[in-house]
């Protein structure tokens, strides 16, 4: 059986052992890279399953770097940075990245949310009776992966995708930020950050004409988030 291959994109070499180290004992083949051109030149020519890309490199950043990946690509993107502010944080979900770790982190959450990301992208989820879901102007064509609000295509990434299937499925039922991240992300929300809020952010500014007054994404406040009936 072909093992996992997992890219590590970071200019600290360091970083970069560690991280091989412990993905190499879960039994992953790790690929490494110093900067963003080389982590291009990587995924182009090799099969990678998911990346752990820092953001502060030489010559090309994460953040370009992972844009560019999202040309051609919805692979799991971690993303490192030892800035810890919340527009970073934004910043880089923004670019289509599926999950943020800031430095210093625990090496050991580091590969749970690696094994997190991998385990939703192969995880089979049984299709509902409704294979195209329609809320007003929104149309959501499961089967297709396709989203379009009045009759225009919305590119979502597979994590805002995975959002609003679960709630436009669920109309009615109040999510809380909790259960949204166990699940979309298939992982026990023990993570004490803000990504579940960023990526609904982000939806809605795809997805609603007004995303300060979103008509699909309503916000129930204290509780969560929901897609009325």
């Amino acid at each position: 059986m072909n093992k996992i291959t997992v890219l590590v994109v970071d200019d600290d070499p360091e970083i970069r052992d560690v991280i091989q180290i412990f993905l190499s004992n879960e039994g992953y083949h790790v690929l490494e890279a110093e900067n963003g051109m080389q982590a291009l030149e990587i995924f182009q020519t090799s099969p990678v399953q998911l990346i752990i890309l820092d953001v502060m490199m030489p010559h090309m950043d994460g953040i370009r770097a992972c844009l560019k990946i999202r040309e051609t690509s919805k692979i799991p993107i971690i993303m490192l940075s030892a800035k810890e502010e919340d527009i970073d944080k934004i910043t880089g979900l923004t670019t289509g990245a599926d999950d943020y770790v800031t430095k210093p982190f625990s090496i050991m959450e580091l590969v749970t949310r690696v094994k997190a990301q991998l385990r939703r992208q192969s995880y089979s989820v049984k299709e509902p009776e409704e294979d195209v879901i329609s809320v007003g102007d929104l149309i959501i064509d499961k089967a297709r992966h396709q989203v379009t609000v009045k009759g225009k295509k919305v590119s979502l990434t597979p994590l805002e995708f995975s959002i609003l299937d679960l709630m436009a499925s669920h109309r009615g039922y109040v999510f809380s930020v909790d259960k949204i991240y166990e699940l979309v992300w298939k992982e026990t929300a023990s993570f004490s950050d803000n990504t579940v809020v960023v990526h609904i952010r982000n939806l809605r500014e795809k997805i609603e004409e007004n995303p300060r007054e979103p008509q699909y994404v309503k916000t129930v406040w204290g509780v969560g988030y929901k897609i009325e009936k």
